[in-house]
């Protein structure tokens, strides 16, 4: 698993596929549950698993909220 966390959700994604893993799932980590229909206004603050650990197809979960809110990134 690539360390994506402070990515734009959809660079993460992108960087999970080029590691050769294509289904990832993000989550809305302000617990709102919205859906996150345009990756690219996301920012992942979480991970699951830990970078490095090996990863196949939907292990990867993705925690996001949306570019301007508060977030530790």
């Amino acid at each position: 698993m690539p360390d994506v966390v402070c990515m734009n959700l959809q660079a993460a994604q992108n960087r999970i596929q080029d590691a050769g893993v294509f289904f990832s799932r993000s989550t809305d980590a302000s617990g709102q549950g919205r859906s996150q229909i345009l990756d690219s206004n996301w920012i992942v603050v979480a991970q699951t698993p830990d970078p490095g650990t090996p990863i196949t197809e939907g292990d990867a979960v993705l925690s996001a909220v949306k570019i301007g809110e508060p977030s530790p990134c």
